[in-house]
């Protein structure tokens, strides 16, 4: 979960703990949590309308990238076989 540990995540809880106090930190986990699960619903809807390759194509310089990314595979797949 983005690289945190245990010991993080005990120093984030703290300061957060000493800055809202006891009473507030529910509120603000139970507001996070709703925030989240919205974020998800709404991009899970955005995903199913248009399906995730809709959304790429629409990105400027996918097409771009993935010829790229083709010319570096298949230069890649040249190199191994010339150092076999």
């Amino acid at each position: 979960m983005f690289g945190l540990g245990t010991p993080e995540l005990v120093v984030i809880f703290a300061i957060a703990f000493l800055l809202f106090g006891g009473k507030k930190l529910p509120e603000i986990g139970a507001g996070l949590g709703k925030a989240i699960r919205s974020f998800k619903s709404g991009l899970d809807e955005v995903e199913e309308s248009t399906g995730i390759e809709g959304i790429t194509k629409q990105l400027p310089g996918v097409r771009e990238v993935a010829a790229v990314q083709e010319k570096i595979d298949q230069a890649k797949s040249i190199g191994r076989m010339l150092t076999k």
